[in-house]
């Protein structure tokens, strides 16, 4: 790997978790605390988790030069897998599957700007 590819992956690593310190400060403000960040399980990674009264609220962060790009990086083989690691995460809590619970996609671009996609995957 030449010097050059290694530092774009460092500007690429430091961005995603810039952007993601800002959502997760976006929505701790509107009133969502943070439960976990980057929680890791068999099926894959969270990037944040957030509290909505007793339920949760599963994001994905994207990051890019804009919020077309950003959200073109979220695919469908990913949605499978951030699925099945909420479902794990979800057999950590009190109520396990029973709990409530929602997706948001939420996109930074290059200014900072924010858009947060609440439900993106349905319900």
């Amino acid at each position: 790997m030449t010097a050059k590819r290694r530092n774009r992956g460092r500007v690429s690593h430091y961005a995603g978790e810039a952007a993601e310190m800002q959502i997760a400060s976006d929505y701790e403000r509107r009133g969502f605390p943070l439960a976990q960040r980057r929680w890791r399980g068999q099926g894959g990674e969270i990037d944040l988790i957030v509290r909505d009264g007793d339920g949760l609220v599963f994001v994905e962060v994207k990051q890019s030069r804009d919020f077309d790009r950003a959200l073109s990086h979220v695919t469908p083989r990913q949605v499978m897998r951030l699925q099945c690691a909420a479902e794990e995460y979800l057999g950590t809590q009190p109520k396990g599957a029973l709990t409530d619970v929602r997706f948001d996609v939420a996109l930074v671009n290059a200014y900072g700007d924010i858009r947060v996609i609440e439900n993106a995957f349905g319900a």
